[in-house]
């Protein structure tokens, strides 16, 4: 009898259009018009080679020091290349930078040593650098100041210093904004967290039909000498099924088509999915069994809950999940979707998987406790009629 109605449940939910739309295709639609909206956001965000100039002037050409980090800084079809350097007098450097040509020009003879036009993040990057250098260079100078001698400085000395101090200058500069800057990539991961909470409206259909204040299915069932237990078990699972099978269409349709990265650990990603879809169905199970209300009601108070939860976990914005983490960090350790958004996060930016396996192990607690609660008010359920 378990494997009938689990069966028959099974076809039952697969036949059900609206439920179909809400759990299979609304989503994928939603995916879209998240690509389509936020796919060109981020490239004004990917590092770009800076333009800037160098008053080639007698103070220049007399710094080595100067010369070879931004040589080095500047060099073309290199992983480091940070600048793209134009050497010119500072007449040609101040008429570069008013056409913004460059974000402006270096003058060694200048006591401000930095000219530009306005403030802004290549502006403050060619600042930093210039005086990472100078930091350096005072270091340098300084050291060969205070081990000269009468007799002159040991050479030896001087070209172990210099190689201490410019072994550094080779910044490594990586565009790495793609795993560091996109923060984009929350919005997809609480689509899928929003997905297997809606798979709560699965839950709820499954049970209800072996409720008997409900349907006239329950009704049978309720007279019945079948194990309502069993049957319970059998269409839940048909809901967990169903609800699983098209999270994972929509995972894969996020990888393949959105090209979403979720990081290299597949197993993980699955766990999750997996432990998020058993969330969704224990929500729409306990709701099912604890609202006396009728279908339309409940589906709609799972979509409620479920759009609130996604909102605080980043759909609407980033910043609500960083502002609920901040100052109510409570209501975001018992939000099932920041839960699962939460550990899509931890995979993706984290090498260790601590914060990953506390967000399972809370999901699974959520699902025990709903599911604990919904047998008890369950058992305790009497009808004087139906």
């Amino acid at each position: 009898m378990f494997f009938h109605n689990f069966k028959y449940t099974l076809k039952t939910l697969f036949k059900n259009k609206i439920l179909i739309f809400w759990t299979y295709a609304f989503p994928i639609v939603l995916g879209l018009l998240f690509y389509f909206a936020f796919s060109d956001i981020e490239k004004g965000e990917t590092f770009k080679v800076i333009p800037i100039g160098i008053v080639q002037n007698e103070a220049f050409l007399n710094n080595s020091f100067y010369q070879e980090t931004f040589q080095a800084l500047s060099k073309e079809e290199s992983e480091g290349q940070l600048f793209q350097v134009a050497y010119e007098d500072e007449e040609k450097c101040k008429e570069m930078l008013q056409k913004k040509e460059i974000v402006g020009y270096l003058n060694l003879e200048n006591p401000s040593k930095i000219v530009i036009l306005e403030n802004g993040i290549n502006e403050t990057t060619f600042k930093f650098v210039v005086e990472e250098i100078e930091s350096k260079n005072k270091l340098f100078q300084s050291l060969l100041e205070a081990n000269g001698s009468q007799n002159g400085i040991d050479e030896n000395f001087i070209k172990q210093i210099y190689e201490s101090v410019m072994e550094n200058r080779d910044i490594p500069i990586e565009d790495e904004s793609k795993s560091n800057l996109s923060y984009t990539m929350i919005e997809y991961y609480t689509l899928i967290a929003m997905a297997c909470l809606y798979g709560g409206i699965l839950g709820m259909y499954a049970i209800n039909q072996k409720l008997a204040n409900m349907s006239t299915n329950g009704r049978r069932v309720s007279i019945s000498f079948l194990s309502k237990f069993k049957l319970l078990v059998s269409s839940a699972l048909a809901g967990f099924i169903t609800l699983l099978i098209g999270v994972l269409i929509l995972f894969l349709f996020t990888v393949f088509a959105l090209h979403v990265d979720y990081g290299n650990s597949l197993i993980q990603v699955l766990l999750l999915i997996f432990m998020g879809c058993l969330a969704g169905l224990s929500l729409g199970v306990f709701l099912s069994i604890i609202l006396k209300k009728n279908e339309n009601t409940k589906i709609g108070i799972i979509i409620a809950f479920t759009m609130f939860c996604s909102a605080l976990s980043g759909m609407m914005g980033i910043t609500m999940k960083y502002v609920i983490d901040k100052n109510i960090p409570f209501l975001n350790r018992i939000n099932p979707a920041n839960m699962i958004t939460d550990g899509f996060y931890a995979l993706y930016y984290y090498d260790t998987p601590d914060r990953f396996y506390l967000n399972i192990i809370t999901l699974g607690i959520f699902s025990f406790v709903l599911l604990f609660l919904s047998v008890m008010v369950l058992r305790g359920d009497a009808y004087d009629s139906i």
